[in-house]
């Protein structure tokens, strides 16, 4: 599959891209710890079907470092055991916020609160930033339909 339209080189979305891809870097230069921000934007791609970022960002978590394991079972967290309460707590907001459609009543006060519990207010607001940002990400590529399995790490460095 080739992608429907090549974004970049149109310089309205390009100069758009780039502009979000910016406020990336400021969530990426955050106290919300790596290991987190790696689980939530690799699980907001899956439950989005955005193959290139669910590519981009495995790859992305590998070359940091992160546990092969842990990234194969961000899908199955909820069961798998290999992640802190921080961090599934981050993974359930992540999952609230990115399914908001399914949920008359948005993010439930519960899930909001046991983030709370885990991360301060900055990391809060980063990890929400966080959310909101992956979720612009993927859409953009699911309705353009950007290839997956063709990302590089340090492509967009």
């Amino acid at each position: 599959m080739s992608a429907r339209l090549n974004a970049l080189e149109i310089p309205t979305v390009g100069k758009f891209v780039k502009h979000i891809a910016s406020a990336g870097k400021v969530l990426h230069d955050s106290s919300l710890p790596a290991a987190t921000a790696n689980m939530v934007t690799l699980r907001a791609s899956q439950i989005n079907g955005c193959g290139f970022c669910t590519d981009m960002h495995f790859k992305d978590a590998v070359a940091a470092g992160e546990d092969t394991v842990r990234l194969n079972l961000v899908a199955a967290w909820r069961e798998a055991t290999v992640f802190t309460e921080a961090e599934r707590a981050a993974l359930d907001l992540t999952e609230a916020g990115t399914r908001i459609a399914d949920a008359a009543g948005g993010v439930p006060d519960d899930v909001w609160e046991n983030a709370a519990k885990h991360y301060d207010e900055e990391q809060l607001g980063a990890l929400v930033s966080l959310i909101a940002l992956i979720n612009a990400f993927n859409r953009m590529n699911v309705i353009v339909q950007q290839p997956a399995g063709s990302y590089r790490p340090g492509q967009f460095a």
